[in-house]
């Protein structure tokens, strides 16, 4: 098939671009590079790959003789308070609201990467997805808002969307500001580890691979309009997660600790009922795993430079 993967230069969107070249599809990848972190990153990631750069928020996306559309583009982080919440509008709500016009008036499949943070501090755990959406974020605020012109798209213009909330992606190639990217880094270059919060905070860690195949499984199988939970197996606190780093890497990590940053959940924890149940998926990489596959690319990168 022909397929576009939005956001192609970032860690998620790299995997998944590299995964559907590899089964054979032809990938039109498209990404706006832009400076929420170092671009040179961006274009390690990007490399083997033949990305357009596009804004989406102005530049029209061609989709024509497309069978479907990831859109995997955004602006993240939940440290989204402040004047850069202009920024999560429009790479977010804005660019999110021209694909899914263009996708609707093509008639074109799209799967789109949502976020657990539109759950905020959920109500109950683990979190199905007819959980009532409190993001407690800016940036959960606009992904909440992408869902529901998803919804409004889909019931107005006969968008075929499926969304997809993803729990904490993880694996080679995280972005540099998030935790797990930060800890490998700080242990290969042995050097302190902030440490924001009490440690105690827990997540369903999901390992890149898992989240790729279920978005992959979305487009195939998903049923348009649905939201499905991507998480990971294994739930773990921030501290557990250090201690298995350090085994994994046969170092110890100095932590310097922080104040909790603002906006950040205390606990993500999906039920993957639906998704196991209508997509067959389920996450299948255990923590250390998926971490000694992070441990072991930091500390290369580290070593090569």
């Amino acid at each position: 098939m022909k397929l576009v993967v939005t956001g192609a230069a970032g860690f998620i969107g790299s995997h998944l671009a590299e995964t559907l070249s590899a089964q054979g599809h032809d990938v039109v990848a498209v990404d706006c590079f832009t400076d929420y972190y170092d671009v040179a990153l961006k274009e390690e990631n990007a490399r083997g790959l033949d990305v357009q750069r596009l804004d989406l928020a102005e530049d029209d996306l061609d989709l024509g003789g497309v069978d479907g559309v990831f859109h995997l583009a955004g602006q993240p982080g939940v440290r989204s308070f402040g004047d850069v919440f202009d920024e999560y509008v429009r790479r977010n709500l804005v660019a999110s609201r021209r694909v899914f016009e263009r996708a609707a008036r093509d008639g074109v499949r799209v799967v789109f990467a949502s976020s657990s943070s539109v759950y905020g501090d959920a109500e109950r755990y683990p979190t199905p997805e007819d959980t009532e959406a409190r993001p407690i974020s800016p940036y959960g605020v606009t992904k909440l808002g992408c869902e529901q012109l998803a919804y409004a798209y889909g019931q107005s213009f006969g968008l075929d969307i499926v969304l997809l909330r993803y729990f904490t992606v993880y694996g080679p190639r995280q972005r540099p500001d998030m935790a797990f990217a930060r800890m490998v880094d700080a242990l290969a270059r042995g050097v302190p580890f902030e440490l924001y919060g009490d440690g105690l905070q827990s997540r369903a860690f999901t390992f890149v691979a898992d989240a790729i195949a279920a978005t992959i499984a979305a487009l195939e199988r998903g049923s348009g309009g649905r939201v499905y939970n991507v998480g990971g197996g294994t739930e773990a606190t921030m501290r557990d997660a250090i201690a298995t780093a350090e085994d994994v890497s046969g170092r110890t990590l100095e932590l310097v600790e922080r104040p909790a940053a603002k906006g950040d959940m205390r606990r993500t924890a999906p039920d993957t009922t639906r998704i196991e149940r209508e997509l067959g998926w389920r996450a299948t990489t255990p923590l250390d795993e998926g971490l000694q596959a992070q441990w072991e690319w930091a500390a290369n990168r580290v070593a090569a430079s």
